[in-house]
């Protein structure tokens, strides 16, 4: 039996668009301060943030990279080579209670058929629940063709 994860080179279009929506938890704060040791107050300290002029804490930016490029593997799967590029401008803040939905678009094709495949180029955006845009983004990811992926030893039984 073979299990179709994920879309390959050859089946993407350039305009097709996917992502994904994840709520901000308390845990997200937590772990991006135990991951980073990035114990700045405005990610840790309520009272300080509070005053700040986001009003809250905020969200480590490297979470919010994570955040947006969890869908692009959710997406391709098996058919992902590498992930050669990943670009995020931070342009809003994000919060505990916050929903983020990213909507990623295939912009390019790079056929590489040494490959037996080519490069998706991808631009993204993301916003919060009131339709505000927190991040930006740019990504490429080397994919295989369907026929590569089916190459791989145990996909095809």
């Amino acid at each position: 039996m073979h299990f179709k994860i994920g879309k390959a080179y050859d089946e993407i279009v350039i305009g097709e668009v996917f992502g994904a929506s994840m709520t901000i938890t308390e845990c997200h704060l937590v772990l991006g301060a135990g991951l980073f040791g990035d114990f700045n107050p405005l990610h840790v300290n309520e009272e300080f943030s509070r005053k700040s002029r986001f009003g809250a804490r905020i969200l480590h930016g490297p979470i919010s990279g994570a955040m947006v490029s969890a869908s692009i593997g959710n997406f391709f799967g098996e058919a992902t080579i590498a992930y050669l590029e990943h670009n995020c401008r931070f342009i809003g803040p994000v919060k505990v209670g916050d929903t983020i939905t990213t909507c990623w678009t295939i912009t390019e094709k790079i056929d590489k058929p040494h490959l037996e495949g080519g490069i998706a180029v991808l631009n993204a955006k993301s916003s919060n629940q009131k339709g505000e845009s927190v991040l930006i983004a740019t990504g490429k990811m080397l994919l295989s063709n369907r026929t590569a992926c089916t190459k791989s030893e145990g996909l095809n039984d």
